[in-house]
């Protein structure tokens, strides 16, 4: 065990931490996976449930997830190694090693979208439809599977005399070798509480606008313009970010405004083009299928 005191010096509050949630024999089992694993099962499981309300289909749900899942993980980790490839060139064998960190959000949902887009051309089902009802889903899993940030003590930004600023000696360290610039016994900002409730909140509101909107892709410019507001922000804040190649640029905060424009972009030619949601074909739907077969 690798147990750690968190502190919130300024509201009087401490945790234990440990990065190992328990282990099977000599196998540690991380809080970091188990969240992932929570949070993509949690969001599965709502997915699924809210389908019929929403005139989704279950079955395609389970497609999207067997699919999207393992592509996330795949792009989170390929995304991750390609903008740290200094570090990853010097031994291949780091690249497979996940068990030391190295997932980036962005590589996740980007794989997962063309993940998804594969499985709509395959299936002949309109992608904005199963897009706009399935990436809802993702800021709740993002809003969960940050925490995992908490328990590593790690995507934390720089230091800050906030009531809710945290510390601990593996911060301190970081800050010491790593951000000269900083003192490393202030607290700092936690950004992983911050991108928590703010996922949180973009997933009640896409519950909202999926509701509302009857427009091809505005749930989807919706997720896309929220996120990457909040991202850049909370990237600007962090000490440990991605940058491109040999600049400046943080990684996460030019992709970040990307998104954002490109969100702009897809609203107001969907609304001047009135593109309609369409609906999935009953092929979609098994249960209907069947039963007009018996029929």
């Amino acid at each position: 065990m690798c147990m750690s005191e968190v502190r919130f010096p300024f509201i009087g509050l401490t945790f234990d931490v440990d990065p190992v949630a328990f282990s099977i024999g000599s196998f540690p089992i991380y809080w970091y996976g188990l969240l992932i694993g929570l949070a993509m099962f949690l969001c599965g499981f709502i997915a699924v449930r809210q389908s019929k309300a929403n005139r989704f289909s279950e079955d395609i749900v389970y497609d999207v997830l067997l699919v999207c899942l393992p592509s996330a993980i795949v792009g989170a980790r390929l995304y991750y190694v390609i903008f740290n490839w200094d570090y990853y060139s010097g031994d291949i064998r780091r690249i497979f090693d996940t068990r030391s960190g190295g997932l980036a959000v962005y590589g996740g949902i980007i794989a997962a979208v063309l993940g998804c887009f594969i499985l709509t051309k395959v299936r002949k089902i309109p992608f904005s439809t199963v897009l706009d009802y399935c990436i809802v889903y993702i800021p709740l899993g993002q809003a969960i599977g940050r925490w995992g940030n908490f328990f590593n003590e790690e995507a934390f930004g720089t230091t800050t005399t906030l009531p809710w600023g945290m510390t601990s000696e593996k911060i301190s360290s970081y800050l010491d070798r790593y951000c000269p610039n900083l003192d490393p016994s202030m607290p700092v900002h936690p950004t992983f509480l911050y991108e928590s409730l703010c996922t949180l909140t973009i997933f009640i509101i896409l519950l909202i606008v999926r509701e509302a909107s009857t427009r091809r892709f505005d749930v989807t410019a919706c997720y896309m313009i929220l996120y990457g507001i909040i991202r850049f922000f909370i990237e600007g804040l962090r000490t440990d970010s991605l940058y491109i190649g040999n600049t400046t640029i943080r990684t996460s905060q030019a992709l970040s405004l990307v998104l954002v424009f490109a969100g702009l972009v897809i609203v107001i030619i969907s609304h001047y083009k009135e593109w309609e949601r369409l609906p999935l074909p009953e092929s979609a739907f098994k249960e209907n299928t069947a039963s007009s077969k018996k029929a």
